[in-house]
Protein backbone atom coordinates (compact mmCIF):
# COMPACT_ATOMS: atom_id res chain seq x y z
CA UNK A 1 0.00 0.00 0.00
CA UNK A 2 1.10 3.84 -0.35
CA UNK A 3 1.63 5.75 1.94
CA UNK A 4 1.02 9.62 0.81
CA UNK A 5 3.48 11.37 -0.35
CA UNK A 6 3.15 14.81 -1.77
CA UNK A 7 5.49 16.47 -4.38
CA UNK A 8 6.89 18.74 -1.66
CA UNK A 9 7.89 16.20 0.38
CA UNK A 10 10.24 14.32 -3.24
CA UNK A 11 11.80 17.64 -4.06
CA UNK A 12 12.77 19.69 -1.19
CA UNK A 13 16.28 20.00 0.57
CA UNK A 14 18.33 17.89 -2.20
CA UNK A 15 18.91 17.80 -5.74
CA UNK A 16 16.35 15.03 -7.67
CA UNK A 17 15.29 13.71 -10.05
CA UNK A 18 12.07 11.82 -10.21
CA UNK A 19 11.49 9.04 -12.84
CA UNK A 20 7.83 8.46 -14.16
CA UNK A 21 8.10 4.82 -15.66
CA UNK A 22 5.55 2.28 -16.11
CA UNK A 23 5.81 -1.77 -15.93
CA UNK A 24 4.35 -1.64 -19.40
CA UNK A 25 6.59 0.85 -21.19
CA UNK A 26 9.46 -0.42 -23.42
CA UNK A 27 11.38 2.90 -23.59
CA UNK A 28 11.11 3.20 -19.53
CA UNK A 29 12.57 -0.32 -19.60
CA UNK A 30 15.56 0.68 -22.25
CA UNK A 31 16.06 4.03 -20.68
CA UNK A 32 16.37 2.02 -16.83
CA UNK A 33 20.05 0.96 -16.75
CA UNK A 34 21.21 4.51 -17.48
CA UNK A 35 18.42 5.90 -14.77
CA UNK A 36 20.19 3.45 -12.43
CA UNK A 37 23.34 5.36 -12.63
CA UNK A 38 21.84 8.54 -10.97
CA UNK A 39 21.93 9.40 -7.23
CA UNK A 40 19.06 10.77 -5.37
CA UNK A 41 16.64 9.39 -7.68
CA UNK A 42 12.73 8.90 -6.65
CA UNK A 43 10.85 6.53 -9.34
CA UNK A 44 7.40 6.85 -9.72
CA UNK A 45 5.43 4.26 -11.51
CA UNK A 46 2.48 5.60 -13.66
CA UNK A 47 -0.05 3.06 -14.38
CA UNK A 48 -1.48 3.25 -18.17
CA UNK A 49 -3.66 0.45 -18.17
CA UNK A 50 -5.50 -1.92 -16.09
CA UNK A 51 -2.35 -4.36 -16.37
CA UNK A 52 0.24 -1.97 -14.48
CA UNK A 53 -1.94 -1.95 -11.88
CA UNK A 54 -0.48 -5.44 -11.12
CA UNK A 55 1.82 -5.27 -8.14
CA UNK A 56 3.81 -8.59 -8.05
CA UNK A 57 3.98 -6.99 -12.32
CA UNK A 58 5.70 -3.90 -10.89
CA UNK A 59 7.84 -5.48 -8.48
CA UNK A 60 8.78 -7.92 -11.15
CA UNK A 61 9.92 -5.49 -14.22
CA UNK A 62 11.58 -3.65 -11.27
CA UNK A 63 13.62 -6.50 -10.43
CA UNK A 64 14.82 -7.20 -14.07
CA UNK A 65 15.85 -3.76 -14.11
CA UNK A 66 17.94 -3.73 -11.39
CA UNK A 67 15.70 -0.42 -10.13
CA UNK A 68 17.60 -0.05 -7.17
CA UNK A 69 15.68 3.48 -6.23
CA UNK A 70 12.73 4.11 -3.83
CA UNK A 71 9.46 3.19 -6.42
CA UNK A 72 6.60 4.89 -5.59
CA UNK A 73 3.34 2.86 -7.24
CA UNK A 74 0.91 5.72 -7.95
CA UNK A 75 -1.95 3.80 -8.95
CA UNK A 76 -4.49 6.67 -8.44
CA UNK A 77 -2.14 9.22 -10.28
CA UNK A 78 -2.03 11.21 -6.92
CA UNK A 79 1.34 12.35 -8.08
CA UNK A 80 0.86 12.00 -11.58
CA UNK A 81 -1.68 14.67 -11.49
CA UNK A 82 0.31 16.55 -8.93
CA UNK A 83 3.05 17.23 -11.36
CA UNK A 84 0.74 17.32 -14.22
CA UNK A 85 2.95 14.57 -15.83
CA UNK A 86 1.24 12.88 -19.24
CA UNK A 87 4.32 10.81 -20.37
CA UNK A 88 6.35 8.16 -19.71
CA UNK A 89 9.55 8.08 -18.96
CA UNK A 90 9.33 11.43 -17.95
CA UNK A 91 11.99 12.51 -16.02
CA UNK A 92 11.98 15.51 -13.54
CA UNK A 93 15.33 17.50 -11.98
CA UNK A 94 14.79 19.57 -9.19
CA UNK A 95 17.62 21.54 -7.15
CA UNK A 96 18.07 21.43 -3.73
CA UNK A 97 15.52 24.37 -3.00
CA UNK A 98 13.27 22.52 -4.74
CA UNK A 99 12.98 24.92 -8.13
CA UNK A 100 12.05 22.49 -11.05
CA UNK A 101 15.51 22.80 -13.49
CA UNK A 102 14.85 20.09 -16.20
CA UNK A 103 12.00 18.25 -17.43
CA UNK A 104 12.29 15.88 -20.20
CA UNK A 105 10.41 13.11 -21.52
CA UNK A 106 10.39 10.11 -23.61
CA UNK A 107 13.28 7.91 -24.50
CA UNK A 108 16.47 9.70 -25.84
CA UNK A 109 18.20 12.32 -24.76
CA UNK A 110 20.18 10.81 -21.86
CA UNK A 111 22.93 12.84 -22.41
CA UNK A 112 21.35 15.71 -22.41
CA UNK A 113 19.68 14.69 -19.17
CA UNK A 114 22.98 13.83 -17.39
CA UNK A 115 24.45 16.82 -18.04
CA UNK A 116 21.97 18.70 -16.63
CA UNK A 117 21.91 16.50 -13.41
CA UNK A 118 24.96 16.71 -13.15
CA UNK A 119 25.06 20.81 -13.08
CA UNK A 120 22.51 20.63 -10.70
CA UNK A 121 24.49 18.15 -8.21
CA UNK A 122 27.80 20.18 -8.97
CA UNK A 123 26.12 23.28 -7.85
CA UNK A 124 24.46 21.86 -4.68
CA UNK A 125 28.08 20.88 -4.14
CA UNK A 126 29.70 23.93 -4.04
CA UNK A 127 27.07 26.25 -2.42
CA UNK A 128 27.68 23.60 0.99
CA UNK A 129 31.46 24.63 0.63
Amino acid sequence: MNREVTKEQLVGGKPALIHFWSASCRMCKEAMSEVNGFRDVVAVHMPRSEDDLDLEKIKKTAAEHDISQPIYVDSDHTLTEAFENEYVPAYYVFDKSGQLRHFQAGGSGMKMLEKRVSRVLSESEQASE
